[in-house]
């Protein structure tokens, strides 16, 4: 028979393994927590890291996006396609489609009578200032004549027709221009009139986007409609636009857009561009 002392120490064994094994199950427990806490600390570290790590590169992107577009204009130069270009076009390839659009630049007419100057805006017509530079460079507008004079309705003097060389008018219609056209700009809808004395404006066919190389100086009074690229303001040689005009014209395109060939003969020896200033 089991004495008294040892059902105790029985008792007492049996109460301390239950002891043992609840601080056993309540250690590993803890350890289970501390475990799943730690896993949701890394996770949500890296999802945090993450998040910082894409919003870094895109604030970055968006920050070298805005850093490549800042300071340009797109521009659309249309080609005119090859089975439609007359004799009277000339093809010296396309202007970039990404051009400055802060700063100016003076444009320099070198002619037989003397030099016209003009200052150019680039905030205002960035697409048509690109063009013109282009063509420039490729010396589009050498030793080529203003074909065109109004006296009356409208006082301008027309140039730009790659055509408009040799000996006499026999091949210039006035129809001469680039392998391609560009849409207009800067056009003084709120001007009055729209198209002062001494404005440096674009021609073009009366369609939209179709302007090409042709220019016109206004040199007084002009009843147009605001449909032409106004370019830029004659800063010099108005002096040598007046002594054509007061010669008079040829009335060569009296039946169709007015006026005629200046009788007074102006030869365009070189059309430049300078750099662009303040950009």
């Amino acid at each position: 028979m089991t004495s008294t002392r040892e059902r105790q120490r029985a008792a007492a064994r049996a109460r301390l393994e239950r002891e043992m094994a609840e601080r056993a199950g309540k250690a590993r427990k803890r350890r289970q927590t501390q475990a799943i806490i730690g896993a949701a600390a890394v996770l949500v570290l890296v999802v945090a890291g993450t998040v910082w790590l894409a919003t870094s590169l895109g604030g970055d992107k968006k920050q070298n996006t805005a850093a490549n577009t800042e300071g340009y204009a797109e521009c659309a130069y249309t080609e005119v396609p090859k089975d439609a270009r007359s004799k009277q076009i000339k093809d010296v390839g396309l202007p970039s489609n990404q051009q400055d659009n802060k700063g100016t630049q003076t444009m320099t007419i070198d002619t037989n009578l003397g030099a016209i100057t003009a200052k150019i805006d680039r905030s205002k017509v960035p697409c048509t200032a690109g063009s013109f530079t282009h063509l420039a460079s490729k010396g589009f507008f050498d030793n080529t004549k203003c074909h065109r004079l109004v006296t009356q309705g409208i006082q301008v003097l027309q140039c730009g027709d790659p055509s408009a060389t040799g000996n006499g008018w026999r091949e210039t219609d006035g129809t001469g221009g680039p392998s391609y056209n560009l849409a207009e700009e800067n056009l003084p809808t709120d001007k009055r009139p729209p198209y002062p004395d001494g404005v440096i404006a674009m021609a073009n066919s009366g369609q939209p986007g179709s302007t090409g190389s042709q220019f016109f100086i206004v040199y007084g009074d002009s009843q147009l409609d605001p449909n032409y690229t106004v370019l830029g303001t004659i800063t010099g040689g108005m002096d040598v636009v007046k002594q054509v005009a007061a010669a008079g014209d040829d009335g060569a395109f009296a039946q169709q857009a007015g006026g005629g060939h200046p009788k007074k003969e102006v030869v365009i020896n070189k059309l430049a561009m300078s750099d662009i200033q303040g950009g």
